[in-house]
């Protein structure tokens, strides 16, 4: 009774558990006494959770809490309004195998108590989960939101005008808004909450905003209503460029700092026992391999998580690679160390670099040109191929790195991650001035010249 005591009284709180000197306080015993207790509720679920034994210092708690929401917390309901329907399929991909952030959730929040609006800005790398975390925060909270999504053109301030006055109008029924400019818009919404009731508007990656220069990026108000907030993120920039003048309380929380990088340790190691423990796309295959290879689980965690070096998107396609056998003749420390190098060493594995003007490279560059999802027909038109073989290409070549959609029922297809594009850009095989590329890019008229004719 006393274990169960201080487990309900561990996680009295909806997002963050209770420390010792917290539980002490609110069950009126020691401190010793609470580590006792806990001592011995870890050692019953580590039986359950093996990763509770295999971890060691602070942060049991952390994990305990996120393993009992993963095995028993069951959403009743899916995705469904007030979210924007062109972005319900990102907030379900991205939540999908979501893991800890609650150091970022937590820091925003005290945000929101101490101030009474403002702006907070999450500041990353491409790849470090910001777009993850905005869609988690929107996901639980049912936020009014907008990802602004650079290769789908997705980026204007025109398109999150128009979609966030939407989101307010339905949300909050005001009348005769059709028209109006952000500032209003706000404006009538704050008058419409009650009590302790908040605005907080989501916005993914400021730094793909496509804007004339001047004034604030997607022309976001440098004044805010009460009770409004604004959840920003974007990835770094130097000052000069792309800045946020406003009048209210800011505060950029910046996953690259010092004081964070044990908290994104931490979630990046979750998020790997999470694929080897509880995914049940992966976890057999990757459990196969590891034991093929006779690696202890916390040698495995731990060095994936160094080669990572913080960075999810590099999980994301290392472990299903690991799992599907991209790297069966590999050790464990062979696998490629950081997102850039994981990119490039599949670049020279496709050929890339050996076989020059093939169709793979072909097909990259109509999608780097275009800018919009598109389908395979058209790709075709424009390579002057086979669809079918098109279709070769992106679907056993490039499939991890490109999103799939339905646009007006047909399947399209769009180059993932900016951090993908990133990397395209740089290679010097994706130069634009190359002779292959001027004959690609004058295919692309022709054929759209023949479809408008």
């Amino acid at each position: 009774m006393e274990q169960t005591e201080t487990l309900l009284a561990l996680f009295s709180r909806e997002r963050v558990p209770l420390n010792q000197t917290e539980l002490s306080l609110t069950l009126s015993i020691s401190e010793p006494t609470v580590k006792q207790r806990m001592g011995e509720i870890y050692r019953k679920f580590s039986a359950s959770f093996p990763e509770l034994d295999n971890h060691q210092g602070a942060g049991k708690s952390r994990i305990l809490h996120t393993k009992l929401k993963q095995k028993y917390y069951q959403p009743s309901q899916p995705v469904v309004a007030p979210y924007p329907e062109e972005f319900i399929s990102i907030i379900e991909e991205k939540i999908r195998r979501f893991c800890g952030r609650q150091f970022v959730f937590d820091t925003f929040q005290q945000f929101i108590t101490d101030n009474p609006h403002g702006y907070f800005t999450i500041v990353g790398d491409a790849g470090m989960g910001k777009s993850s975390i905005v869609a988690k925060y929107v996901w639980e909270h049912k936020s009014p939101c907008y990802f602004n999504i650079l290769v789908e053109r997705r980026n204007r301030p025109e398109l999150f005008l128009k979609s966030i006055r939407r989101q307010l109008i339905d949300r909050y029924q005001l009348p005769k808004s059709e028209d109006a400019d952000l500032p209003t818009l706000l404006a009538r919404a704050a008058a419409k909450l009650t009590g302790t009731e908040r605005l907080v508007i989501a916005v993914d990656a400021l730094d793909e905003v496509e804007q004339e220069p001047g004034g604030n990026l997607l022309h976001l108000p440098k004044n805010l209503p009460n009770n409004v907030y604004f959840l920003l993120t974007r990835r770094p920039y130097s000052s000069d460029k792309k800045q946020l003048l406003v009048d209210v309380p800011v505060k950029e929380l910046d996953l690259r700092d010092k004081e964070y990088v044990d908290f994104n340790q931490d979630d990046i190691k979750e998020y790997i026992r999470y694929a080897m423990d509880t995914d049940t796309e992966y976890k057999d295959k990757l459990r196969t391999w590891i034991q093929n290879r006779s690696i202890l689980d916390t040698t495995f965690v731990e060095q994936v998580a160094n080669k990572s070096e913080n960075n999810f998107m590099y999980l994301r396609y290392v472990l299903p690679a690991i799992a599907n056998g991209d790297y069966n003749d590999l050790s464990l420390t062979q696998l490629p160390d950081g997102l850039q190098e994981y990119y490039q060493s599949h670049w020279v594995g496709m050929g890339m670099e050996a076989n020059p003007g093939q169709l793979m490279e072909i097909a990259l560059y109509i999608l780097l040109e275009i800018g919009t999802a598109i389908p395979c027909e058209m790709m075709a038109g424009i390579a002057k191929v086979d669809e079918c073989d098109v279709k070769k290409v992106l679907e056993d070549e490039w499939v991890e790195y490109l999103k799939k959609q339905n646009v007006e029922g047909e399947l399209c297809y769009t180059i993932y991650h900016a951090s993908f594009l990133d990397f395209l850009k740089a290679k010097r095989e994706m130069d634009a001035k190359r002779t292959i590329f001027l004959e690609v890019n004058q295919r692309i008229a022709e054929y759209l010249e023949k479809e408008m004719a």
